[in-house]
C-alpha cells in the first residue's frame, strides 16, 4: 500500500466546495483559494521550523533489516484516544511498527488528564522502551515526565505539541502533525462558500495551550478577517473539556440564543462539532452552516446527508503514525532526520466525503458513511 499519498487535489479527493450561492465568480474565487492551500503547507513547527515532507521518513530496504536486528520496543503515551484520530493514528504507528520489527509495549490514554498523562509516561518507563510517541496533554505539566524519559535513554517522537523548553535533535527526535493552521484555512473557505460570503458566525475554541488547536483557530479566523469582510464574527467560546460534545452544545446554544439569526457556526474539530450539531437541531436550525476540522464520523455522516456540515480540513492520522513510526525506527539507527515533519490538508465536502475518507484513513468509506449519502 502506498502510505505516501499524493496531495489532496488528486482525482477523485479535490475539495471544491458546495455551491454557496449564485455568484459563480465569488465562487470560482473560492475555489482557487482551495485549490492553493491543498497544495502546500501553511503550518510551521512548535518552534518555528519549516515543515518537511513525510518522504523525508523513508527508509531502505537495508535501513530497515537494521531496525529489525535490534529488537526495539515502543510506548505510545496518547493524550486522548477516544475518537477516529487517535485510533487511526495509533493504527498507523502499529502497522508500521510491526513492519519493522519494533514491538509495542504499551499504549496508553490519559483522557485529556496532565497527571494522568505523567502516570501513563512513568509507568511505561517501567518497560524501558526504546522509543516513545507521544501527544503531550499540556506541554508543562507533562514536561518533567518526558525530560526522565529522554534522560533513561528512550527516544521521544512527538504528534504535534511539544514539552515547554525541549529541543529537537537534543531533547526529542521530531514532531509530527498535519497542517492545522492550512486545515483552519480550509475551513474558513468553504464556510465562506456555503454563506456566499455574508453572515455572521461563531467560534467555539479550545481552551487549552495547545498549538495545533490554536494553530487551526487563527487559520480560520485570519483568513475570515482577511478575505471575506462581509462575514463577521459576533461571538467566540472557549471550552476545556474532557466533555467537548457537551460543552460545546451548551455554548453553541447560548450563541443561537443570543443570536437568532447566526449563519454558522466553526468549531474546531469534530467532537466539539457534534455539539455544535447537537444545538442547531434542538433549536430547529437546519439551516445552520457548520465548519470544523478533523474526519471523524458522526460529522462525515452529517457531510454525506448533507445536512448542517458545509465541510471541513482533515488531517491524515493514519498517515501520520505510519511517519512517527518511521522516524523513530531512523533515529534508533543514528540517523539525522528533520525536526518537523507535516503532511498537507484535506479538504472535505459533501461531494468527495466517501474518496476522502479512505484518504484519510487508508480504508475504505464504512457501510454506515457510504449508506448515508445522498446524491
Amino acid at each position: 500500500m502506498c502510505l505516501l499519498l499524493t496531495s489532496c487535489s488528486a482525482a477523485g479527493t479535490s475539495a471544491s466546495a458546495p455551491a454557496g450561492g449564485a455568484d459563480k465568480a465569488f465562487d470560482a474565487k473560492v475555489d482557487a483559494s482551495l485549490a492553493s492551500v491543498e497544495s502546500q503547507v501553511l503550518s510551521t513547527g512548535p518552534n518555528g521550523e519549516k515543515p518537511a515532507s513525510a518522504d523525508a521518513a523513508t527508509l531502505t530496504d537495508a535501513q530497515v533489516a537494521q531496525v529489525k536486528g535490534l529488537g526495539a520496543t515502543a510506548a505510545i503515551t496518547m493524550h486522548y484516544a477516544g475518537d477516529d484520530w487517535s485510533t487511526s493514528q495509533i493504527k498507523g504507528l502499529q502497522d508500521e511498527f510491526g513492519r519493522l520489527g519494533i514491538t509495542v509495549v504499551s499504549s496508553t490514554d490519559a483522557n485529556f488528564d496532565p497527571a494522568q498523562q505523567v502516570s501513563d509516561i512513568e509507568n511505561a518507563m517501567t518497560r524501558k522502551p526504546s522509543v516513545m510517541v507521544s501527544l503531550p496533554t499540556d506541554p508543562v505539566a507533562t514536561a518533567g515526565a518526558y525530560r526522565a524519559a529522554a534522560a533513561a535513554g528512550t527516544k521521544l517522537v512527538f504528534m504535534d505539541n511539544v514539552p515547554k523548553g525541549f529541543v529537537a535533535g537534543k531533547d526529542y527526535v521530531s514532531t509530527v502533525s498535519a497542517d492545522n493552521y492550512g486545515n483552519g484555512v480550509i475551513s474558513a473557505h468553504l464556510m465562506a462558500r456555503a454563506l456566499g460570503g455574508k453572515g455572521t458566525i461563531g467560534l467555539v475554541f479550545h481552551e487549552a495551550d495547545f498549538f495545533v488547536t490554536k494553530q487551526r483557530y487563527q487559520g480560520f479566523k485570519e483568513t475570515i478577517a482577511k478575505d471575506y469582510p462581509d462575514i463577521k464574527i459576533v461571538a467566540e467560546q472557549g471550552i476545556a473539556g474532557p466533555d467537548f460534545a457537551g460543552d460545546a452544545q451548551r455554548v453553541s446554544a447560548a450563541m443561537l440564543s443570543q443570536n437568532p439569526d447566526l449563519s454558522g457556526i466553526w468549531a474546531v474539530w469534530d467532537v466539539p462539532a457534534e455539539g455544535v450539531l447537537a444545538a442547531a437541531r434542538a433549536a430547529g436550525r437546519d439551516d445552520l452552516k457548520v465548519a470544523t476540522q478533523d474526519l471523524g464520523l458522526n460529522v462525515a455522516i452529517a457531510l454525506a446527508q448533507d445536512r448542517n456540515v458545509v465541510g471541513l480540513g482533515a488531517q491524515r492520522p493514519y498517515e501520520q503514525g505510519v511517519t512517527e513510526a518511521r522516524l523513530a525506527a531512523l533515529s534508533l539507527i543514528g540517523q539525522q532526520v528533520p525536526a518537523y515533519v507535516a503532511l498537507p490538508s484535506l479538504g472535505v465536502t459533501h461531494d468527495n466525503v466517501l474518496d476522502a475518507w479512505k484518504t484519510v484513513y487508508s480504508q475504505d468509506a464504512p457501510a454506515q458513511l457510504r449508506d448515508s449519502f445522498v446524491k
